[in-house]
């Protein structure tokens, strides 16, 4: 389906795959991944790479509606040692860094990471994309007006969808143009959208492929699932479940989860389906 080329290593994906999300810090929307203690950290990504997980993504900093960021430096304290550990743990394991610091970005890639991910697509610091292209490594882009702090003021628009086409065009000529080879794509699930923009953006997610990058969706746990279902996100498994398989028959093919083992059955049942002669 797709081929990132990885610091000369190749992921290459026929299926979709997971992605892991590792939360090196305090106060993710999610308490149950949030990991602060090397060991449990360790233990955590031993855990994912054991039921399937393709990619790790390492998070330094919440990212949740109102979060307010914090320094580089703060966030390159919190992630530098879980990248080193991992690596050195789990060597064949494809690592992500989840950050739009482009000095950070540096840093992880120098530290044994092999992707980049960014929420702000490269617009909130001017030297992520330069940066990125230099060190010749996968980048993740993903849709979001304003800000952590502030994108849900943004969350207007006139054509939803069609907005979204329009801004990751552009990003899209700006990767390339700057050199970046490889890009994935994160229509942003949460970021300036309401719940029901976030549903009409799942039931036409298959527009997206007019783009021709890979699609990764981030729907685990989410508001979403929990404030429509009346949940806390402790209690919203069952519900990113049915989600990810919505996703999945969109055409998405990289699934960024809390719950391994559970997204990896989802794209197992789909890719039965979907064998089955009609």
């Amino acid at each position: 389906m797709f081929t990132l080329n990885c610091k000369g290593r190749l992921l290459c994906a026929k299926t979709p795959i997971v992605m892991g999300i590792l939360n090196i810090t305090p106060d993710s929307f999610y308490q149950g991944s949030r990991f602060e203690n090397m060991s449990k950290i360790i233990r955590k990504a031993s855990e994912m790479v054991q039921e399937g997980a393709m990619i790790l993504d390492i998070g330094g900093q919440s990212s949740r509606p109102g979060a307010e960021s914090i320094t580089a430096e703060e966030e390159w304290q919190r992630i530098a040692p879980a990248i080193q550990s991992i690596r050195e743990n789990f060597p064949e394991i494809f690592i992500s860094v989840d950050t739009y610091y482009a000095n950070v970005a540096q840093s992880a890639i120098e530290a044994g990471a092999d992707i980049i991910n960014d929420i702000s697509a490269g617009k909130l610091d001017p030297e992520m994309i330069p940066t990125v292209a230099h060190l010749n490594t996968p980048f993740i882009a993903m849709h979001m007006k304003g800000n952590p702090s502030n994108m849900q003021e943004h969350s207007v628009y006139k054509d939803l969808l069609g907005e979204i086409i329009d801004y990751f065009t552009e990003r899209i000529q700006y990767f390339h143009e700057a050199g970046i080879k490889d890009v994935i794509i994160d229509p942003g699930f949460g970021f300036a959208k309401t719940i029901d923009q976030n549903f009409k953006l799942l039931s036409n997610l298959e527009d997206l492929k007019i783009l021709q990058m890979p699609i990764l969706a981030g729907l685990s746990r989410k508001s979403m699932i929990y404030k429509t279902l009346g949940l806390s996100p402790e209690d919203a498994l069952n519900g990113t479940s049915v989600l990810h398989t919505v996703a999945l028959t969109k055409g998405v093919q990289i699934i960024r989860a809390h719950d391994v083992k559970e997204a990896v059955e989802c794209i197992k049942l789909i890719q039965k389906m979907q064998a089955i002669p009609a």
